[in-house]
């Protein structure tokens, strides 16, 4: 059973994360020898081109996950094109590689607007969605809370599951080891979205409802 483990790397707005979180957890994946997905926001990268040339290095598969984090239904289509456009560059110098075509909407919002779609294929990206979420940016999730609905959403999906974890949660951090334990046990493939190019990764999830937060 192929799993992809995707990372949401930008700038948190919640206190559930600490310094160092994300090195942490790149010196994890490395330890363990898997290869993640990392969508990085332009704005993220700009203040940390470092460590997004430590995703790049590593091996792990790059996407643009915006450049503001903004919901890109409200951006105008000058401000589409320019969000796009700038974390792409952003991505680019600071890691030497192209995200394309891989692209995050924050929060999910425009995976299915016509204009975002349409903005997004003008700069030959494809929208990345996710089958299950940890919720991993809300305070009160443990690493076990985290562990437990990750292996269940991973089974009850079946092959090719894409997962939407962050970077910067320190629950994320601590759940890495037992989330990949228990894949290992059920030997499960470790793969990149790349790998999973023959399904329709947009059809991932639906956008969440008010209230939900997966962008963040």
């Amino acid at each position: 059973m192929r799993v992809a483990l995707t990372f949401d790397a930008e700038h948190p707005d919640r206190p559930v994360g600490r310094p160092g979180v994300e090195d942490e957890l790149l010196s994890l994946l490395n330890d363990r020898g898997v290869a993640a997905t990392f969508f990085l926001q332009g704005r993220w990268v700009e203040s940390r081109p470092d460590l997004a040339a430590r995703i790049a290095s590593a091996g792990h598969a790059i996407g643009n996950h915006s450049h503001f984090h903004a919901r890109m239904p409200l951006l105008t289509d000058e401000g589409l094109r320019a969000d796009i456009v700038q974390a792409d560059r952003a991505i680019r110098a600071a890691t030497g590689v192209s995200p394309k075509p891989w692209f995050r909407c924050p929060w999910g919002h425009g995976a299915r607007d016509p204009r975002v779609v349409m903005a997004l294929r003008r700069q030959q990206y494809r929208h990345v969605g996710w089958d299950v979420v940890a919720e991993d940016w809300e305070p009160g999730r443990t690493a076990d809370d985290l562990i437990r609905d990750v292996l269940a959403g991973i089974r009850a999906f079946g092959d090719g599951a894409v997962v939407l974890l962050h970077a910067w949660p320190a629950s994320t951090l601590e759940a890495l080891p037992g989330i990949l334990d228990g894949l290992e046990e059920a030997a499960s493939t470790l793969v990149t979205v790349a790998d999973l190019a023959a399904r329709d990764l947009s059809a991932a999830a639906d956008p969440p409802t008010a209230g939900e937060n997966p962008g963040r």
